[in-house]
């Protein structure tokens, strides 16, 4: 298992739109952090080095969130990124939300699927249609990947893959209500697979 990365930030006395705009004119951004057992803590953190873990962690790895209090102490805590808004004018981000996580409990999160391969169909004249971009998958936290590959290459014409299909790595599963089709192969003019809700 590898070691968790860490992001520091310091707990956030004063609010509203005024002291936010002062706090991103600091190169620093305001956030939130929402602990596992339901508080609300208002942080604040340095751009660059939040913007250096969000390119390492995106919205689905979990990393530590170390929060230096009032005193100076300094506490650690697991979190992934929930909600992070970007200004694409100014070309920084605005506001951050971290939710705090327990390491022993799995957690829902949706995470980005790439599909890989040319399907056997295709080379034949077939149509590769694919049906989801990502996926809710269920896992402990430091399981969670980051995104997940589908290769398409043994998909022949008239052939399709279903979410129950995809190899996942192991204590990860797909979180589904019905078997819904991920990829599928057809020829044009013939009737596509259904993609199920």
């Amino acid at each position: 298992m590898s070691e968790l990365k860490t992001l520091s930030a310091q707990k956030r006395g004063a609010f509203g739109k005024g002291h936010n705009r002062r706090l991103r004119s600091e190169s620093m951004i305001p956030g939130v952090y929402y602990t596992a057992d339901g508080q609300n803590i208002p942080v604040q953190m340095a751009v660059l080095p939040f913007t250096k873990v969000y390119e390492q962690v995106g919205r689905t790895n979990v990393f530590n969130l170390e929060v230096e209090d009032e005193n100076g102490s300094k506490t650690a805590y697991p979190v992934f990124v929930w909600d992070a808004q970007y200004d694409p004018v100014k070309s920084t981000f605005a506001h951050v939300d971290f939710y705090g996580v327990d390491l022993n409990k799995e957690i829902k999160v949706k995470v980005q699927v790439e599909y890989v391969g040319t399907p056997k169909g295709v080379k034949l004249g077939g149509t590769l249609e694919t049906y989801r971009d990502e996926i809710m998958l269920s896992a402990r936290p430091e399981a969670m990947p980051r995104k997940v590959s589908l290769d398409v290459s043994g998909l022949d014409i008239n052939q399709s893959i279903k979410v129950s299909e995809m190899p996942l790595p192991e204590g990860v599963h797909a979180v589904f209500k019905s078997d819904f089709t991920m990829a599928s192969v057809f020829m044009e003019g013939a009737e596509e697979a259904p993609a199920e809700a």
